[in-house]
């Protein structure tokens, strides 16, 4: 049987966003084995039947040493699994693992899902990272990206030809899972939803600032937040659940129970490849206020379906929120359905996946 090697810094990523690819990779025959850090979600990926194969992988820190074990760990598994095929995700998959693969004769497709702060920042770490990923795509088939500025700045800055590359729909999201959820009746206390990492990067810090602003001018509101946090933002946590109007739930597996309580998802975030939250609260039937910025202004038809704000402006922020509560909830409620729309029209997972199929395969 012909082998798939899927390549990610996260089981979590694979099994939230990707599962439906493997499935069908394994309806069309292939075996599908997945490499990532042995973490959150990899019982899960074997319980649908594919083979986990752990590999230590630091995905935020620059260490050499541990980025060359990793390289030599990527190559000792690349030898013994033989695939025919190698598809990775995030960066340092996309570079060492389509590194190797050009240097050993094996069709690799890199998914480049967010540039993230390395492309914006300037200096040494921007350098260090164009440069290793010219060496990593010369000999890879097909790079996927999630939005079509990711797309043309990388094209620019790594000097790839246009017909090497794919823009998908993100990631795509799965409207069977993420159902319609009735909007919620009318309410004393507003609330909002925040998923994902609370870090500077997402926008919690203008997040924060406009709830506060929003309380001291009278409006009723509370902020539930699913996800873990850095260290450095635990004291400010805590503070605000003292204080009563946030709700810290960390990480859930599940976030549909959380989006049934919620009248608007919010995610201000600085950048972003695809932001599936926006899409799977979307398609969950809630209007969705977030940046206007690529990877994230997709998922929003603004004034439509939601409201969007200016990345790292509080007051835009603010405003976009104070609109939302102070629409009815019949308002709401019908951005909410357009919002679902939207996503049927665009960010259907099955298309997505097709898309990805024909692109890799022909």
């Amino acid at each position: 049987m012909k082998r798939v090697l899927i390549v990610s810094n996260s089981s979590s990523g694979v099994y939230d966003s990707r599962r439906e690819l493997l499935m069908e990779l394994a309806h069309l025959g292939y075996e599908v084995a997945v490499l990532c850090p042995d973490n959150d979600k990899t019982a899960e990926i074997e319980q649908l039947g594919f083979r986990i194969i752990a590999v230590e992988m630091d995905k935020r820190g620059v260490n050499p040493f541990h980025d060359l074990k990793l390289l030599f760990s990527l190559r000792k598994i690349l030898k013994e699994e033989k695939p025919e095929l190698v598809i990775t995700y995030t960066i340092k998959p996309n570079i060492y693992a389509g590194y190797l693969c050009g240097v050993m004769g094996i069709p690799c497709a890199i998914n480049v899902t967010g540039l993230g702060s390395s492309f914006e920042n300037k200096g040494f770490v921007k350098n260090l990272v164009k440069v290793m990923y010219r060496i990593a795509i010369r000999k890879v088939k097909v790079i996927f990206f999630e939005n079509s500025f990711d797309r043309k700045l990388f094209c620019e800055v790594c000097k790839t030809p246009d017909e090497k590359t794919v823009v998908l729909s993100g990631a795509g999201v799965n409207l069977d899972h993420f159902e319609y959820i009735e909007y919620p009746e009318d309410s004393e206390t507003f609330r909002f939803l925040f998923v994902g990492r609370i870090m500077k990067e997402k926008g919690v810090q203008e997040l924060f600032w406009s709830m506060k602003k929003l309380l001291d001018n009278g409006f009723k509101c509370s902020l539930m937040i699913l996800g873990r946090y850095e260290e450095e933002w635990k004291d400010e946590v805590e503070r605000y659940e003292k204080e009563g109007w946030l709700e810290y739930y960390g990480y859930q597996p599940d976030v549909r129970p959380y989006i049934a309580r919620a009248y608007c998802f919010v995610l201000p975030s600085y950048h972003e490849g695809m932001a599936n939250t926006n899409l799977e609260c979307a398609a969950s039937g809630r209007p969705v206020i977030t940046s206007n910025i690529p990877g994230c202004r997709e998922a929003v038809i603004n004034g439509i379906t939601g409201l969007l704000c200016e990345p790292r402006d509080e007051s835009s922020l603010y405003e976009t929120m104070r609109q939302m509560i102070s629409a009815s909830n019949e308002d709401r409620k019908t951005m909410g359905k357009k919002g679902r729309r939207h996503m049927m029209e665009v960010f259907e997972k099955k298309s997505v996946v097709e898309k990805t199929i024909k692109a890799i395969f022909g």
